[in-house]
């Protein structure tokens, strides 16, 4: 396939076909292989401490990732997670199509077998995401989106949830990795108040997938500040904002890919879930809000 060029704006869903079509056969290769692994004995290592893993699947799905979208379009750019942890920094994004992969997002649950692991490939132009997909191998779920295109679980569309009362809306949020004090304390103090204003609250371990969940309305609203980087959330994003869903920095601002701090609500509830946690405790070592990408 050759290589292809475009900017976000003035494309249409058409115009991303080719790119969808690399992405959903990588993802589905790549699901194959966690699916493969899935009961068997896996190699662990951690990155920064006892609950930063990584297995020798993160590192041969993204490689497998990579080598397909290397070999569809050549001069595309590409960020993933096992690569960025090897080289230390994360790049910086440009307006360029850039792809972003989480090989295993959710590798503690696949460590455990808790069946809340996926493959994650998202596409930005422009440093806007325009192609995503995400999939989940042990659950047998697909969602993927186009900029324009909509949302899709499996091939059917999906919607937010209609609910409009953060009273009977079901949350999510996750601890990270994480376990000082200052960021526990932080962490357990919007847990607090959110918790208190909601029917109910998940941590399942995946940020991509739950920001899917919010998507297809499993889920009503889902925040997490210092997740591990924009792999986590390119493609998933796209994903919730194609099927009706709000995305925006938890304090209230604009949402910026690249700040690692994400609020993704339904169509009604992003004021009243931001207003809360605007108003929460932070760590002063946790990401700040950077505002839009220009």
């Amino acid at each position: 396939m050759a290589a292809a060029t475009a900017t976000a704006a003035g494309c249409s869903p058409s115009d991303y076909a080719a790119y969808l079509e690399v992405a959903l056969a990588a993802a589905k290769e790549a699901g194959a292989v966690i699916a493969e692994a899935w009961n068997k004995t896996k190699t662990i290592d951690t990155k920064s401490g006892d609950t930063d893993l990584v297995t020798e699947t993160d590192k041969k799905c993204e490689e497998l990732v990579l080598s397909r979208i290397q070999a569809a379009f050549p001069d595309h750019k590409f960020i993933g997670e096992e690569g960025s942890a090897a080289q230390g920094f994360t790049d910086q994004l440009t307006d360029a199509p850039t792809w972003m992969c989480d090989p295993v997002d959710g590798t503690t649950n696949f460590v455990h077998r808790f069946p809340f692991s996926c493959v994650s490939i998202g596409l930005t132009i422009g440093k806007e995401p325009v192609v995503g997909v995400v999939l989940n191998p042990i659950l047998n779920e697909v969602y993927h989106a186009v900029r324009g295109g909509g949302a899709f679980l499996n091939g059917e569309p999906i919607r937010v949830s209609p609910t409009e009362q953060l009273s009977k809306a079901l949350a999510a949020t996750e601890l990270g990795t994480r376990r000082d004090d200052a960021f526990l304390d932080a962490c357990f103090d919007r847990i607090r108040r959110l918790g208190q204003q909601t029917r109910s609250l998940r941590c399942t371990g995946s940020c991509a997938l739950n920001l899917c969940s919010v998507a297809m309305g499993r889920l009503d609203v889902y925040y997490e500040i210092g997740l591990g980087g924009c792999w986590d959330l390119c493609a998933a994003v796209l994903v919730l904002q194609e099927a009706g869903g709000k995305v925006l920095d938890p304090a209230g601002g604009p949402f910026n890919l690249m700040s690692r701090r994400v609020l993704g609500t339904n169509a009604h509830l992003a004021e009243a879930a931001s207003s809360i946690l605007g108003a929460a405790q932070y760590a002063a070592d946790e990401p700040p809000a950077l505002g839009a990408l220009k």
